[in-house]
C-alpha cells in the first residue's frame, strides 16, 4: 500500500524536521510535480561559473561516462522506503582475541556507549558504559574479584548487571533494586565479538553474519583493528571503491601500482533491502583465459566483503576474502576490523614476515587516505545536501558508491543520521568532545594494557598510530613492549661495553668491546625504529611526478 504524502521540504533538505515514517516493510513516496520540475532546472552557482551536479543536465558526452543521478522511479516521482531500525542489528564490537582479560573497555555504537569485559570465569558481559549512581564511566573501573567495579565510589556489578556492592551503605541496609546497569546481548562468532543494540527487541540470530570461506579447510586470515576519525559511511564506501587503490596506495605494497590504475567494469546481480552484491574487475581483462573477477557483497548494517576463487596450474582451487567489518563510533568516527585471508600457503619470503609488520602496512594504508575522507566528512558535513548533488560518479569506477549511497535513501530514516544519495539527515545532538583528564583521553593515558599504556612514555594522542590501533591489538601491543626492553638492554649493555673498552689495555680486547658497542647501538636503534613504526603516522610527500 503506498503512502501518499509530500516531502519536498525532506529532499530539498532545508528543514531540520524529519519526516515520520511507519514501520512497514516497503512502500513509496510521491513527489509532487514541481519538485521534478525542480530537480531538472537546478543548478549551483559559484564565483560566477554554472556547475550542473545533476546527470539529467550533463552533455550527451559526459552521460556515457558518469552516472545517472536520479533512477526511472525518482522522475516519475516515487522513493522506495524499506522498514529499517539500526538497533536491531548485530554490530561488530571488538576482536576477541583482543579483549582484555584484567581490565573493562569502553567501545560506541552510534551515540551509545558501551563497556565491555570478561568477568570472573572468563565469560564476556557488555553493559551501559555508566553506573546508575552518578553517571560515571564503568570503563574508567576495574575489575575486583571478577566484578565491575566503579572507581568513583566503588560500587560493584555482576555479570548480569546487578549491583553486589556499595560501601556506603549501612552494614544491615538492602541494595536498591534499581541500582543496576543496562546490559547488551552479545556473540562471539568467528573470531568476533557482535552487539546486539536493542532492549525492545529479542536478538535475531539469524543476522549475525557467516563467512563460509573463513570456515574453509586450511584458510588463514591476518585480523587488524583500526579506529579512524571519519564517519563509518565514508569509510564504507572507501573500502568499496577498487579505482582508488593504485593511485593512493602507490607501491604501498607489491599489488598497487600507479600505472595499473585504469577503467573497471561493474555488474551488480543483486539488490536486496539489505545491500546489494555483484562482480567486477579490470576492464581489460575481461574475457581473457581463466579469469576470475572479484564478487563483492554489502550487508546492513555495515558489513562488506570481497571474494574471489584462484584456480593455480595445478587445478587446484584457491579462496581469497577481504572482510571489513565497520563500526559507527560516533560522529565522525568509525572502528573497522579487517580480515584478509586464503587458503593458500604463504611461500617465500613471505613465510618471513611477522604479523605485526603486516598490520603497520595496513595502518600505513588507512592512514593514507585519511586526509582525503576527513576532509570529505567535514564537506558533507558543512554542505548539508545529498551526495548526488555533490559527487560526480563514473560508471567506470564508481557504481558501488552510488548503490550504497542510494540503499542509505532507502533505510535512513531508521538510523541516528545518515547520507544519501537523495536524502540526507544530519545529527541532530551535537557530537560529544571529552575533554582530559576525563573519558577518551584518560582511557588511553591509563598504564591498563586496555588502556593504552606502556607506562607513561607515550602522550594520550588519539590521531597517533598507537593508539589508533596498537592500543587495541595485543600482538602490536606486546611487540611494542618487548622492542622497548629489548632498546633498554642493549644501550645498558653499550654503555658497559664502552666502560669496559676504555679501561682495559689490550688492542684486541678494545677492538672486541668496541665492536660490541657497535653492534648493540645497531640493535637498539632497530628496536627504535620497530617502536617508531608502530608510534608514528605516515605522512604523505606531495610531490611533481
Amino acid at each position: 500500500m503506498a503512502l501518499q504524502q509530500p516531502f519536498v521540504s525532506e529532499l530539498l533538505h532545508s528543514s531540520s524536521k524529519r519526516t515520520t515514517l511507519p514501520n512497514r516493510s516497503h512502500f513509496s513516496l510521491q513527489i509532487p510535480q514541481r519538485f521534478n520540475l525542480y530537480l531538472q532546472n537546478k543548478q549551483f552557482k559559484k564565483q560566477g561559473r554554472s556547475c550542473y551536479a545533476i546527470a539529467e543536465n550533463l552533455e550527451a558526452e559526459d552521460q556515457s561516462v558518469i552516472l545517472e543521478n536520479s533512477s526511472l522511479d525518482e522522475l516519475r516521482g516515487q522513493r522506495e522506503i524499506v522498514g529499517y531500525d539500526w538497533t536491531e542489528e548485530w554490530y561488530p564490537l571488538y576482536l576477541t582475541k583482543n579483549v582484555p582479560d584484567d581490565a573493562p573497555l569502553g567501545l560506541t555504537v552510534f551515540d551509545k556507549q558501551v563497556v565491555l569485559y570478561k568477568d570472573g570465569s572468563g565469560e564476556l558481559r557488555c553493559f551501559e558504559d555508566r553506573c546508575p549512581h552518578r553517571l560515571a564511566k564503568l570503563s574508567e573501573g576495574q575489575l575486583y574479584d571478577g566484578k565491575l567495579e566503579c572507581l568513583y565510589h566503588g560500587w560493584q556489578f555482576d555479570g548480569d548487571g546487578k549491583c553486589v556492592k556499595i560501601p556506603q551503605l549501612p552494614e544491615n541496609a538492602k541494595i536498591p533494586r534499581s541500582a543496576c546497569t543496562k546490559t547488551y546481548e552479545i556473540r562471539d562468532s568467528q573470531g568476533v565479538i557482535w552487539i546486539w543494540m536493542s532492549h525492545r527487541t529479542p536478538p535475531n540470530l539469524n543476522k549475525i553474519p557467516w563467512f563460509e570461506n573463513f570456515e574453509r579447510k586450511g584458510f588463514r586470515d591476518i585480523s587488524t583493528i583500526h579506529e579512524l576519525p571519519y564517519d563509518h559511511s565514508i569509510l564504507l564506501e572507501n573500502l568499496m571503491d577498487p579505482a582508488h587503490v593504485p593511485i593512493s596506495h602507490d607501491r604501498t605494497d607489491f599489488t598497487a601500482k600507479r600505472e595499473d590504475a585504469g577503467p573497471l567494469f561493474f555488474e551488480v546481480t543483486e539488490r536486496t533491502n539489505r545491500g546489494f552484491a555483484g562482480w567486477w574487475g579490470k576492464e581489460k581483462d575481461q574475457g581473457k583465459a581463466n579469469y576470475t573477477p572479484n564478487f563483492l557483497r554489502f550487508e546492513a548494517p555495515c558489513v562488506l566483503q570481497n571474494n574471489r576463487e584462484i584456480v593455480d596450474e595445478s587445478g587446484e582451487k584457491h579462496y581469497f576474502s577481504g572482510l571489513f567489518l565497520c563500526r559507527p563510533s560516533g560522529q565522525g568516527k568509525s572502528m573497522l576490523i579487517v580480515r584478509f585471508g586464503n587458503t593458500r600457503k604463504r611461500t617465500g619470503i613471505l613465510k618471513f614476515i611477522p604479523n605485526w609488520f603486516l598490520h603497520q602496512n595496513a595502518s600505513k594504508v588507512f592512514e593514507q587516505d585519511m586526509g582525503f575522507l576527513s576532509s570529505q566528512n567535514e564537506i558533507l558535513m558543512k554542505e548539508n545536501v545529498p551526495t548526488k548533488k555533490l559527487y560526480l560518479n563514473l560508471r567506470s569506477s564508481d557504481t558501488w558508491v552510488a548503490e550504497y549511497r542510494k540503499w542509505m535513501d532507502k533505510v535512513g530514516h531508521g538510523m541516528p543520521y545518515h547520507f544519501g544519495h537523495s536524502t540526507i539527515f544530519l545529527p541532530q545532538q551535537p557530537a560529544v568532545v571529552e575533554h582530559a583528564p576525563a573519558g577518551f583521553v584518560a582511557n588511553f593515558s591509563a598504564a591498563q594494557p586496555a588502556k593504552g599504556g606502556i607506562g607513561d612514555i607515550y602522550a594520550p594522542n588519539p590521531a597517533n598510530r598507537y593508539f589508533r590501533h596498537v592500543v587495541h591489538c595485543r600482538d602490536c601491543s606486546n611487540v611494542v613492549k618487548a622492542f622497548e626492553t629489548w632498546k633498554k638492554a642493549l644501550s645498558v649493555i653499550a654503555l658497559v661495553s664502552t666502560a669496559f673498552a676504555i679501561l682495559v689495555s689490550g688492542r684486541q680486547w678494545k677492538a672486541v668491546l668496541l665492536l660490541s658497542t657497535s653492534l648493540c647501538l645497531a640493535g637498539a636503534y632497530a628496536c627504535s625504529t620497530a617502536i617508531a613504526m608502530n608510534t608514528t603516522n605516515f605522512i604523505r610527500t606531495h610531490r611533481r611526478l
